[in-house]
């Protein structure tokens, strides 16, 4: 039966859904029945994003090292200067490092109940402990000065060292991880100009952070990492060949922490088709979802503090769609990386997939429309498939020499 906005869902609902769980404590309390209070810091979409990052980063580095090994890459030099003492950059880096853990770490442990109140305005906000935060900031800027001292030469040399291409692997994610964010948050504003413009009159933290567009993420990321590959001698199709499955890979993680956390990238209403396989496969509510969408959570199950809400209707739960399928994805990505030539060829079915699943995703997800009805993402996702069409016949037209 079809159930209005007011209705709460049935009462043996609880028996068909799966455990959702806006922070690492909620999972940990529930599933081990351990209280660490501290874990109310880590929410579950961030759980999952870091581990997206590590997936990613691993799977750079395997493709990297195997195509090492096929001499498709070489390592490249850098001069290196042995002997130097600290610089002001490094020493004002280590001060605001440990400025920032001391003045809300030590206010953490001291008070921490009023800190675990409410985790996210807190680490945004100005609480903190001042004196703690300079000392610890002088402890690490004293033992930056003091290990660089010993090292210390009377006439410094430089020296020049072979960086491997695999060795680029945690500097890869690092970029990709800024500039995603970075990239995340312009689209989400060109989505939502109103949203912008609030930004702009009233600053806050929370606004930085919160309301990201994924493909904004991927489109800035991936342009500062080819960039990163010109500048370090990777060659650029080769480079994004071995980190195309691995980002596969991270999307699908990535929406995982969407699903379980409850961060709004839901379907449209679904209350009466139902697929093959459990009920909440096709109709889900959301029970305790982080944003606190929907009304109060009153059928018997389990009540997160702070997170009690529920939607009023069921939902198709997209995230594990978007899930299943780049998994799927990743594995063909991941099959045909040492049989499909020339370079570029695994990057470009990379946007093709990714745009294919996004595409027909939007069909059922709940978003901003920005040309009728036609959504941001189906935009960029048509663009992604077109890309990667025409990337595939492009290099295949190439004479090899000029396509790699």
């Amino acid at each position: 039966m079809h159930r209005g906005p007011n209705h709460p869902p049935t009462a043996d609902w609880h028996q068909q859904t799966e455990p959702m769980y806006p922070t690492l404590y909620h999972a940990v309390h529930d599933l081990l029945g351990l209280d660490i209070g501290i874990l109310r810091m880590l929410n579950s979409f961030g759980f999952f994003v870091a581990l997206a990052f590590i997936l990613a980063s691993w799977t750079l580095g395997r493709e990297l090292r195997r195509m090492e090994g096929l001499g498709l890459l070489r390592a490249t030099v850098r001069n290196q200067t042995i002997g130097q003492p600290a610089t002001a950059g490094e020493l004002i880096g280590q001060g605001i490092l440990g400025f920032v853990l001391g003045w809300k770490g030590f206010f953490l442990i001291t008070r921490s109940d009023e800190a675990l109140a409410d985790p996210p305005a807190f680490l945004l906000s100005a609480q903190g402990d001042v004196i703690a935060g300079l000392a610890v900031a002088a402890l690490l800027v004293w033992l930056r000065w003091r290990e660089r001292q010993k090292a210390r030469l009377e006439e410094p040399r430089t020296e020049q060292v072979k960086v491997l291409p695999h060795e680029h692997a945690g500097n890869i994610t690092i970029t990709a991880a800024i500039w995603g964010l970075i990239g995340a948050k312009l689209f989400h504003w060109l989505e939502n100009p109103g949203e912008f413009i609030a930004f702009i009159t009233a600053p806050s933290g929370g606004d930085v952070i919160t309301g990201l567009t994924m493909y904004g993420g991927l489109i800035v990321a991936g342009a500062m990492v080819m960039r990163y590959f010109k500048r370090n001698g990777i060659p650029i199709w080769h480079g994004a060949d071995a980190a195309a499955p691995g980002v596969m890979l991270a999307y699908a993680v990535g929406r995982i922490g969407c699903q379980v956390s409850g961060d709004g990238d839901w379907g449209i209403v679904n209350t009466t088709f139902l697929g093959p396989g459990p009920k909440w496969l096709w109709q889900y509510d959301y029970p305790n979802n982080v944003n606190g969408v929907g009304i109060p959570l009153t059928d018997g199950r389990p009540c997160f503090e702070g997170y009690c809400t529920v939607l009023p209707e069921t939902v198709f739960p997209t995230p594990l769609y978007e899930t299943i399928v780049c998994l799927l994805f990743f594995a063909g990505l991941w099959a045909l990386r040492k049989r499909l030539k020339p370079a570029g060829s695994i990057f470009f079915l990379f946007l093709f997939l990714n745009g294919l699943e996004r595409f027909f995703i939007e069909k059922i997800r709940v978003n901003v429309h920005v040309l009728g009805t036609i959504t941001q993402a189906e935009i960029i996702a048509t663009l992604l498939m077109l890309a990667g069409l025409g990337g595939l016949l492009w290099i295949r037209r190439k004479p090899r020499g000029t396509a790699a």
